[in-house]
């Protein structure tokens, strides 16, 4: 390395910086080019953040929620107020159908005893049916209030419920065509549980079963049968109901006696029987009406049938029925009065029997001789001659 010596003492500094930075780059050179950095070694290499940039970044989050923390607040309160009113609507609409239900029982439990009382159901068929009628009101109330509120909430948050809407339209239509049978059941249940059409404790003849009803359901309807046996029938199946336990019942007995015995004897005995069975308990409560003579049924060569018929509480024409024959059996035993099939009257005997009766006749064509054996005999063949 050659210094100037005669450089003066600024010049000779300024001279030694270009010198340094001349060796400098010299040695850069020999030494090759400087390796850069890889892409993975500066992709991997997080930036970190400045303090200014934090800053920044504070502030702006700060701002934007000073400008919204007045819209949130104002969905909170409608959400929450939406809520409130939902529940309150819902509990007092559910204890008023409460009220109603309570009230129509006290009514029909205030006329039990009198007259009216026995035109009514009994108290199991009232509180089952206003269990029923209460159960439904108060799912349908339900289902309404809490379903427009749900839509109020959604509708609040700047939801588009048009989709929303169609999608559940859509959907029950297609719940509706593959449940029709379950929608037909629930519907069929509802109106008959509000018609009225029977209840507990009810005869009735469903088409495809019958016995007594011992649980009234929006689906399915239990019976009893007459050997008791439970039929469970769905409602929607059900076409016709007959209820054998509304209004009033008929009891009929025919009474069959012997063609010869005295029919004014006959209706005077009948007629005390009937007056008697009137005033006795509980016969007079079952018995809605007198117990009436209606005459010749049918008259035959060895008997006749007389007809006697008397309306009745429902469902106890059976009872009556029973009781009037048993009643019946013994007047005619003590007026002496003959029932035909029964046992024969004392003192009478019987015609003795006609020993010849299974003899058959005998025939014509047994005799050989006779006009009709020799008129069914074979022709003989005659010969002919030449």
């Amino acid at each position: 390395m050659t210094l100037d010596r005669t450089a003066t003492g600024g010049g000779r500094s300024l001279h030694l910086e270009v010198t340094a930075v001349s060796l400098s780059a010299a040695v850069l050179r020999a030494a090759g080019p400087s390796p850069s950095p890889s892409p993975s070694e500066s992709t991997s290499t997080p930036a970190v953040p400045s303090l200014q940039e934090a800053q920044q970044s504070a502030s702006n989050a700060a701002g934007w929620v000073e400008e919204n923390w007045s819209t949130w607040l104002a969905i909170g309160l409608r959400v929450l107020l939406i809520v409130v009113i939902a529940a309150v609507l819902r509990a007092v609409v559910r204890r008023a159908i409460t009220k109603l239900i309570d009230r129509m029982n006290r009514t029909a439990g205030a006329v039990d005893g009198t007259a009216l009382g026995g035109l009514l159901v009994n108290a199991e068929r009232r509180r089952q049916r206003s269990q029923a009628i209460g159960s439904v009101l108060r799912s349908m109330a339900s289902f309404i209030i809490l379903g427009t509120a749900a839509l109020m909430v959604l509708g609040t948050f700047q939801i588009n419920l048009a989709p929303l809407l169609a999608s559940a339209g859509v959907a029950g239509v297609a719940i509706g065509f593959g449940a029709r049978n379950l929608v037909t059941d629930f519907l069929s249940g509802v109106f008959m549980i509000l018609e009225d059409q029977y209840g507990v404790g009810d005869t009735i003849d469903a088409g495809v079963a019958s016995g007594e009803v011992i649980e009234v359901g929006l689906r399915v309807t239990k019976l009893r049968g007459d050997n008791g046996e439970i039929w469970y029938v769905r409602n929607g199946e059900v076409k016709r109901i007959g209820n054998l336990s509304q209004g009033w019942s008929t009891a009929g007995v025919d009474v069959t006696v012997r063609s010869d015995e005295d029919l004014d004897k006959v209706k005077e005995t009948i007629g005390a029987v009937a007056e008697r069975m009137s005033k006795e308990e509980p016969w007079n409560e079952m018995l809605w009406g007198p117990i009436e003579v209606l005459g010749l049924d049918s008259v035959l060569l060895d008997s006749m049938v007389v007809r006697v018929s008397a309306k009745t509480m429902p469902g106890k024409s059976l009872t009556v029925e029973r009781e009037l024959r048993w009643r019946i059996k013994r007047a005619f035993d003590a007026a002496d009065i003959q029932i035909v099939g029964g046992p024969e009257v004392p003192g009478q005997a019987a015609p003795a029997a006609d020993p010849t009766a299974g003899v058959a006749a005998p025939s014509a064509y047994a005799s050989t001789v006779s006009p009709q054996s020799v008129a069914a005999s074979p022709i003989p063949p005659t010969s002919t001659t030449k």
